[in-house]
């Protein structure tokens, strides 16, 4: 029969053996928590080091303020007034502020007409002939007019240049006036000629909205033919003409007659129709574009032609 000295040393020794179980089994589970916080840590510093090298942790850019602008439309008083057409109104925001915007202008003088629409500088414009055109509100209308400053006037449906939407927006892009030449015995006046080293204001193949009164913009636009040069901007410049420059030249070219308001603007015989107009959707990346608003290069055989006075739209 075992001695009680004996029975105790199997029971210090059994408790021993179960404490240095526990000892064991929580340095186990410790092995294992830290094993799993190191993975987490492992794979946060990965997806981290992914972040920072697609650019996360990059300073961010300074917001253009076009990307907070809110497009203001303002109605306009359509009772009594047959030669506005209401079509709704463009979105007021989440407008696309970067890159340019594709139209197309098909017309009965020859093959299409392809232009880019100045995201960056004319958003609301293009905005508002994107819903315009998603409407057909172009199509199977008159351009009505060749004026004398070297621009075909087209997107009024009435064809009497007081024509648009039920809606008018602000201008946007408008030029800034060039730098005058005066002699030094001549004073300065507001029709002193631009400088010849200047560029001209709207060069060949501007695109630019025209309304009447100016600020209130519609949906009639010009598309010019030849460099224009005035010491009065008035014109907001909404894109350029990137393909059918000489459809637009060709169209410039037709004989005019009297409008009936003692202008001679009117094409003769030919009436030029636009068959459809569209707008595609945007092109945001800069780098697939080059120079989406015409810059104003000066060309060498660009004249300074005196300003005529373009009749209201």
């Amino acid at each position: 029969m075992a001695s009680s000295r004996d029975r105790q040393r199997k029971l210090a020794r059994a408790k021993l053996d179960r404490q240095m179980a526990r000892r064991a089994a929580a340095l186990r589970r410790r092995r294992r928590i830290q094993a799993g916080v190191g993975s987490v840590l492992i794979l946060a510093l990965v997806v981290a080091g992914s972040a920072w090298a697609l650019g996360a942790f990059d300073s961010e850019p300074v917001e253009d303020t076009a990307t907070n602008e809110v497009c203001l439309w303002t109605p306009q008083n359509t009772e009594g007034n047959s030669n506005l057409k209401d079509v709704g109104e463009p979105p007021t925001t989440g407008l696309p502020v970067t890159g340019v915007r594709p139209m197309s202008i098909t017309t009965n003088q020859g093959s299409p007409i392809s232009v880019e629409l100045d995201l960056a500088s004319a958003p609301c414009a293009a905005a508002s002939i994107a819903h315009l055109a998603s409407q057909s509100f172009y199509d199977n209308t008159k351009c009505h007019e060749i004026t004398a400053d070297g621009a075909v006037r087209c997107g009024d449906p009435s064809g009497t240049g007081m024509g648009g939407p039920a809606y008018s927006f602000y201008d946007e892009n408008v030029p800034t006036a060039p730098e005058a030449s005066a002699s030094p015995e001549a004073s300065p006046s507001p029709e002193a000629s631009p400088s010849p080293d200047e560029p001209p204001t709207y060069p060949k193949g501007t695109v630019a909205m025209i309304a009447n009164p100016p600020g209130a913009n519609g949906s009639q636009f010009l598309i010019f033919f030849k460099d224009f040069t005035t010491a009065e901007p008035k014109f907001p410049i909404i894109g350029r003409v990137t393909e059918g420059l000489d459809v637009v030249e060709k169209i410039g070219a037709l004989p005019t007659v009297d409008n009936g308001a003692g202008e001679k603007v009117k094409p003769e015989d030919d009436d030029v129709v636009i068959q459809s107009l569209t707008v595609g959707e945007p092109v945001l990346d800069p780098a697939s574009t080059a120079d989406p608003a015409p810059s104003g290069t000066p060309s060498p055989e660009a004249s300074g032609a005196p300003e005529a006075s373009a009749s209201a739209g």
